[in-house]
């Protein structure tokens, strides 16, 4: 059976140990995970030329984690001293393959950065730090409560699930249509979807690929990503 292509837009590196120069790079166990989930995992070249015709190739987008989407991006005059890793045509780039996506309806996960960038591109916003250790979400497994019927509960298997972060940042105010899906014990939004649509499309704050190899829970979002991008090729 072919695997569906599943785009994955790549994260600019400085530095990479293997190589002699500044890369382009996809976390492995992100592209392990689409992998055993039975899609073709494919990085796509951050770069804003015919966006539309070079998606509608793919029959479903992941959208990555990664550094910080500029403030400017979402009406912020200021910039935190934590805010890390800006880099304009990445931004410019992820926030038109998000809109992008959901105009054509493309089968879409959007983990971590990925849901910011979806909020932002839908007109929301961020809080730009979160605070100290009491409050971040970095090196962080904690539980999530998912709601029922949603997307990512169905993907997931359940009510609950442990979550692995990595954020300093969170949603403070909902893109247009987003509904939250999931929440941390202190509030932070840990899913977005968008209900009133027939697109396939849900995001998570934290890293599913982190634990995805021993956790069925977070296999189940890749699975259910590439399902449906099989089942609408």
């Amino acid at each position: 059976m072919t695997r569906p292509l599943i785009a994955i837009p790549a994260r600019f590196a400085a530095t990479t140990s293997a190589l002699r120069y500044a890369a382009e790079v996809n976390a492995r166990a992100l592209i392990e995970a689409v992998w055993r989930a039975g899609g073709e995992p494919v990085s796509i070249h951050p770069e804003m030329t015919d966006v539309a015709a070079r998606l509608t190739r793919f029959d479903g987008v992941l959208l990555p984690g990664g550094g910080d989407l500029a403030p400017h991006r979402y009406g912020a005059t200021d910039t935190h001293d934590s805010v890390y890793d800006v880099d304009d045509l990445q931004d410019a780039f992820d926030l038109e393959v998000a809109r992008t996506a959901l105009d054509l309806g493309l089968p879409l996960l959007a983990i971590c950065r990925g849901l910011q960038a979806v909020n932002v591109a839908l007109g929301g916003t961020l809080e730009q730090d979160m605070g100290g250790p009491d409050r971040e979400h970095r090196h962080l497994v904690h539980p999530v409560t998912l709601r029922r019927g949603t997307l990512v509960e169905q993907a997931t298997g359940g009510e609950k699930t442990e979550a692995s972060c990595y954020h300093h940042q969170r949603v403070d105010r909902l893109g247009t249509g987003l509904s939250v899906t999931a929440r941390a014990a202190d509030d932070t939004v840990e899913g977005l979807e968008l209900p009133d649509t027939r697109n396939w499309f849900t995001a998570v704050q934290w890293h599913p690929e982190d634990t995805a190899h021993t956790d069925p829970a977070q296999q189940g979002l890749f699975d259910a990503l590439v399902r449906v991008a099989r089942d609408t090729d």
